[in-house]
């Protein structure tokens, strides 16, 4: 596949994928403006449109790019950054708008968003985004990853790995400099805990399969499916991770065995809250907080006032954790969470053993 002229030359490595994100960039602002100007008589609900998405795709190179730039030794040359942040951000939002906005004005615009995630898929493999490289160490094929906290999510799969079951994830890592989070797929947690978080996430599981759908009887609103996270203090036990491949498929193993069992923690929230959840951990200012037994937060007709309610229902119902807890940020939004108590590393125990009681103002 050929290359467009003004992406020859570019030195191939870390800085040349970020070279060629930064034109990835501008392609995709003057991309949109070119859409828009062979349309005439633009509707203005779809330039609004049009201003909005282009806006945040924008944005969003640009967080995948500081992120990049962060975490270079997991990240380099890997298409687990590039392609679920941005190309199934453009297929994604083009196939809305031919879904809402019916016509041929709004299949142009949607069908050019859908081409230009595809052409950005290509350009993925074309700059050679391959597999991960790992940091120096001991062993050549294991890296070690950390900033802050950071969060293994099981999915409920899980896999035959050295001899024994294990759960299938993603983890999340937290970029402190541009205060956001990048997913890695196809994570394995192998070692200490791996059994714990299969049973854990199957509670949760059987747990959400009775409950959602039925109705919380203090605020009247459905109930919601919670989810399992474990959360890492990367500040005191680096993470690391083997790449491997099993039956043609890439994984990133986490060696547990090698983390602090301090450092872990289990928790459960809203699933909708798992990237808050951990943002929230590593944004300065938040603190851990208890509700009160009649705490208004309850009676709240929202999904905020639903989970904490639901976090307390768990526990009555078997699960081993404690509900009644919120992390409450420097601007007062709060999230509601339960914490396992089978695996509560010390060093987490501002979550896990909180003492001090969140009073709402209404």
């Amino acid at each position: 596949m050929k290359l467009p002229k003004d992406l020859k030359g570019i030195s191939r490595g870390l800085d040349g994928i970020l070279d060629r994100l930064d034109k990835l960039e501008n392609t995709v602002k003057d991309g949109f403006e070119k859409i828009k100007n062979k349309i005439e008589e633009f509707p203005k609900y779809l330039d609004d449109i049009s201003r909005e998405i282009r806006d945040k795709t924008y944005y969003g190179f640009r967080r995948i790019k500081d992120g990049i730039s962060e975490y270079k030794p997991i990240i380099i040359g890997s298409a687990i950054a590039a392609s679920p942040l941005y190309v199934k951000a453009s297929i994604l939002a083009g196939l809305q708008i031919i879904k809402l906005y019916k016509g041929t004005k709004g299949k142009l615009l949607g069908y050019g968003l859908i081409i230009g995630g595809i052409v950005a898929s290509g350009l993925g493999i074309i700059l050679g985004l391959n597999a991960i490289h790992s940091l120096p160490s001991n062993n050549e094929h294991i890296q070690y990853v950390g900033s802050g906290y950071i969060e293994f999510v099981p999915n409920g799969q899980t896999i035959s790995y050295d001899r024994h079951t294990d759960p299938v994830g993603y983890l999340i890592l937290y970029s402190k400099s541009n205060d956001t989070t990048i997913e890695i797929p196809n994570v394995i947690w192998d070692g200490q805990y791996a059994n714990t978080i299969i049973q854990n996430h199957n509670q949760i599981v059987q747990l959400n399969d009775q409950f959602v759908g039925q109705t919380d009887p203090i605020n009247n609103q459905p109930y919601a499916p919670l989810q399992d996270v474990y959360v890492i203090d990367a500040i005191n036990s680096k993470v690391p991770i083997q790449q491997v491949t099993i039956d043609g498929q890439t994984y990133y193993v986490i060696e547990a065995n090698k983390i602090n069992p301090a450092d872990i923690a289990g928790f459960y929230t809203y699933q909708g809250w798992v990237n808050n959840f951990v943002e929230a951990m590593n944004t300065p200012g938040t603190y851990a907080a208890v509700l009160p037994g009649n705490s208004s937060v309850f009676q709240w007709t929202n999904i905020t006032g639903t989970v904490a309610y639901q976090t307390i229902k768990y526990e009555q119902y078997g699960l081993n954790g404690a509900g009644r807890h919120v992390l409450v940020l420097p601007n007062e939004t709060i999230i509601p969470y339960g914490a396992f108590d089978n695996i509560a590393g010390s060093s987490l125990n501002n979550y896990i053993v909180v003492q001090q009681v969140y009073n709402s103002s209404s």
